[in-house]
């Protein structure tokens, strides 16, 4: 066998061996990276929750989803997010998010649906106040006072507070109705001052509540009203006019009367 053979056979196998190494090194590298590094283990609802409602372990799932489009507050195992409480409506695919959740801090759901530093008040209303029973929670709504200023029949009207979000109706805090129910009380949520407001308003006079656009957001100043005042009209004047009088051979004289468009000939001795 000749040197050239040799030296192709050799370098064959060099070639070779360089080859495996690198298909193993390959290998390797893909076999021991962690599987989809791009992606990101997150936490979804797999039904809808309800405002107010406790996440339970069957109403969530995990999936993989790519890192830049989980949000920052994402829960990435199911047994962080069991247990809390919704604080607003989740729908089904949704992200769990620690924006959309409270913990449950025991006692009442509705406890742990009140943020930090605001306070949960009740307030009495019936078919009308409660905007003909289309109020649920979650709803935002604006308090309207109507107070008496001097007589019974003077009355002032101006929006006491505005944009405040309903946390329950009577004692229900879900939104899975769609039908309007007539209620006895409606739970809002408000900072300590505004609650002095509010109680103050309930003595003074009678409250509204005016159901707002969800987008709305804007609070404008509203100057006190008055409330439009119907008054009675005095009865009409009947307008007596004495034409002439008249002077009869007989001695007697007619005076003409004229009421309106009557016209009325009275005899008279004079």
């Amino acid at each position: 066998m000749s040197s050239r053979t040799l030296t192709l056979i050799a370098l064959s196998l060099v070639l070779g061996l360089g080859a495996a190494w690198m298909a193993n090194s390959w290998l390797s590298a893909r076999l021991n990276a962690s599987p989809d590094d791009n992606l990101k283990t997150v936490v979804v609802a797999t039904v809808e929750i309800s405002f107010g409602q406790m996440v339970e372990a069957q109403q969530v799932a995990v999936v993989r989803m790519p890192k830049d489009t989980v949000p920052d507050d994402a829960f990435d195992a199911p047994d962080k997010v069991v247990g809390k409480i919704a604080t607003f409506s989740i729908l089904r695919g949704d992200i769990l998010r620690g924006a959309r959740l409270a913990e449950h801090l025991g006692g009442s759901t509705l406890a742990s649906l009140i943020e930090p530093n605001m306070r949960a008040i009740s307030v009495r209303v019936d078919d009308v106040v409660g905007v003909g029973g289309f109020l649920l929670p979650g709803n935002r709504v604006d308090v309207l006072a109507t107070k008496q200023t001097g007589s019974n029949s003077n009355a002032q009207a101006e929006t006491i507070l505005e944009n405040l979000r309903v946390l329950a109706v009577d004692q229900t805090a879900s939104t899975d109705k769609t039908q309007p129910v007539v209620v006895r009380a409606v739970t809002l949520e408000m900072t300590p001052e505004q609650t002095v407001v509010l109680v103050k308003g309930m003595s003074e006079g009678k409250l509204q509540l005016a159901l707002r656009n969800p987008l709305d957001n804007q609070k404008k100043p509203v100057v006190a009203q008055p409330v439009a005042e119907v008054k009675q009209l005095p009865a009409p004047v009947k307008v007596v006019k004495v034409v002439k009088v008249m002077q009869h051979r007989s001695g007697s004289s007619g005076i003409t009367v004229i009421r309106g468009t009557e016209v009325n000939v009275v005899k008279a001795q004079l």
